[in-house]
């Protein structure tokens, strides 16, 4: 069921897709399906250009037929739609299961907007159920763990930290770093901890994504309901 309702949310953002437009192409199970059918509407003749935010996505798209670039040869996007492992109402994410969040984020902000596409499962009231990825350095780990077990509890926040992969086969990213899930229960102040996550040397991004997305669409059994930010501006 669950996967039903990502092929549906990720085909209603295909909707949106107009001809000319310059994508950020997302990274996850939901943007598959994204992918997939972004593929049958440029094999019906969409002209359309995209940027991948991971490899994996990238080996897909080609395969999809998709002509694809990059942010050097084309630095600003029209639109990126990708998934998210959560979202709240006011369209805080948390994105990073897949280990593609810095990718994710240096597209989602390089677009003049961002659609998600989700299930109803990852619609929650409060983020923070879901692990929160942080993408750091491998040199000098040790001394970014205890930085980040610190700003932590500045932020009255549960230390309870697990470096993705484990010690001796730790996940790389694409960019080569590794990955730090923090499982925190609730994040009742995700802008606070944002900005105290990125002022930790050692730390490369985090999975919380901020006034990035303008519009979510949010598939469950009675259909796909739109989730608007009403305070990002998208013509900005």
């Amino acid at each position: 069921m669950s996967d039903e309702l990502k092929r549906l949310a990720a085909e209603r953002a295909v909707a949106d897709v107009e001809p000319g437009m310059k994508l950020g192409i997302g990274t996850g199970s939901t943007a598959e399906h994204f992918v997939r059918a972004l593929g049958q509407r440029v094999r019906d003749g969409l002209d359309v250009i995209g940027v991948p935010t991971s490899e994996r996505t990238a080996e897909l798209a080609k395969a999809e037929g998709i002509t694809l670039t990059t942010l050097e040869e084309m630095p600003e996007l029209d639109l990126t739609i990708d998934g998210a492992d959560e979202l709240d109402p006011q369209l805080v994410l948390i994105k990073g299961g897949g280990g593609a969040l810095l990718r994710e984020k240096i597209v989602a902000a390089a677009s003049k907007r961002m659609i998600v596409i989700a299930d109803v499962g990852k619609l929650v009231d409060v983020v923070g159920a879901y692990p929160l990825p942080i993408e750091v350095i491998p040199f000098g780990l040790g001394a970014t763990w205890k930085a980040l077990e610190a700003c932590l509890v500045a932020n009255d926040l549960p230390v309870k930290m697990a470096l993705r992969g484990g010690d001796e086969h730790p996940f790389v990213t694409d960019g080569g770093h590794y990955i730090i899930d923090a499982h925190l229960e609730r994040i009742p102040h995700p802008a606070c901890l944002a900005d105290d996550l990125t002022a930790v040397p050692g730390v490369v991004e985090h999975g919380m994504f901020i006034s990035l997305a303008t519009k979510a669409y949010v598939a469950g059994p009675e259909g796909v309901i739109t989730v608007e930010d009403t305070t990002v501006d998208p013509e900005t």
